[in-house]
């Protein structure tokens, strides 16, 4: 059984609007008519053989178009007119897949999207065995439950909902990327199991520490921005992290990072840090942000030959000779270093470009030659 809209038949509705432009036509012939008529009786000779040869041919074409259109069901001329907001039900009607939520599988893996909703619990996907991805961003969740069954799942995103722990996840041991991002989580936990995930983002929840993360060995990207954390650690065993996002925490430190030697993209930014240090082994960096923080001296990062991108903006930067610690990356292309004192000289852009003349981008603004 299916819902469905009562819509009118075109043939019908064609009908209908050829009968109403005739019966517009007639009612204009009938006013000449009236006129012509008006006209005999004032004596007008001309207009009464006028007006005769206009009713002659409207009889005529009445008959013609009675002709054309056949005789009609009395009760057809009488129909009442469809009502376009009535939904009748119709046990042979092919059921339409709405807009959204909608399930795809098409040539791709089957995704289920469930977003911006207002789903409270989640519930009745025990069928959907062979779901790879499970969107349910943006609803009101407050505890991940019953996806036990979905065991070849690889993507689940619950991010902006009302989580408060990380749990229910332990089955989904063919997840590669799980995203719980702008919950109320305040820890990390119960992801032992999942060691094929590639991509962890819990950025913008309540997390004070980084811990239970020794069995994700697989992990590639780790977002955890926009929380509590004060201290970078715990992360020896994440030996192919390519990507590593802590802005905005309160870390007053680089450390614990020595075993990332695949390490590509840094990200730490809007924290209190006032000392660039402890990036020894992380050789591979090609970004680097440190921005917003306390740091009056760009040092320790001379060995960092693959730098393509620098952002320091919003520090204590003032003596232009520390530039000399990025004449090693040849291939550095983007840096930021406004609001920092050293912007205050005039010539500002001219001395970047001076020290470093690989540079296509300084700060928001392309580089002119």
């Amino acid at each position: 059984m299916g819902l469905r809209r009562q819509i009118p038949e075109r043939g019908r509705a064609a009908n209908m609007a050829a009968e109403r432009g005739a019966g517009q036509q007639q009612s204009q012939e009938m006013m000449e008519v009236d006129r012509r008529v008006e006209s005999e009786e004032s004596g007008d000779e001309e207009g009464k053989k006028h007006s005769s040869g206009i009713v002659a041919d409207l009889s005529e074409q009445s008959l013609k178009d009675g002709e054309e259109r056949g005789e009609e069901d009395p009760e057809e001329e009488h129909e009442l007119p469809v009502d376009m907001e009535t939904i009748n039900l119709d046990r042979d009607a092919e059921v339409m897949p709405p807009a959204q939520p909608s399930l795809e599988h098409g040539d791709g893996p089957p995704t289920l999207c469930l977003r911006q909703n207002l789903i409270k619990c989640i519930e009745n996907l025990e069928e959907l065995q062979s779901l790879r991805e499970l969107d349910l961003y943006d609803n009101q969740i407050k505890k991940i439950e019953n996806l036990e069954a979905l065991t070849e799942l690889e993507i689940l995103d619950i991010s902006f909902n009302l989580l408060r722990n990380i749990e229910g996840v332990d089955k989904l041991t063919r997840l590669k990327k799980l995203f719980l991002v702008n919950n109320k989580i305040s820890k990390i936990e119960n992801l032992s199991n999942l060691h094929q995930l590639q991509m962890l983002e819990l950025g913008s929840n309540r997390i004070r520490a980084i811990e239970n993360i020794d069995t994700l060995t697989n992990l590639e990207s780790l977002f955890l921005g926009k929380n509590k954390i004060t201290k970078l650690q715990n992360l020896d065993a994440l030996t192919n992290l390519t990507v590593l996002s802590m802005q905005s925490n309160r870390l007053t430190k680089i450390e614990g990072l020595q075993n990332l030697v695949n390490l590509r993209e840094l990200y730490l930014s809007h924290n209190g840090i006032e000392v660039i240090e402890g990036l020894e082994n992380n050789n591979k960096l090609t970004m680097l942000d440190i921005a917003s923080n306390r740091i009056k001296k760009i040092e320790n990062i001379s060995h960092l030959t693959e730098l393509q991108e620098f952002w320091m903006n919003d520090n204590l930067l003032e003596s232009w000779s520390d530039l000399d610690e990025l004449k090693g990356a040849r291939s550095l292309e983007t840096v930021y270093l406004e609001q920092n004192p050293l912007q205050k000289d005039p010539q500002y852009r001219r001395k970047v470009m001076l020290a470093l003349p690989s540079v296509r981008q300084i700060d928001a603004t392309f580089v002119r030659f």
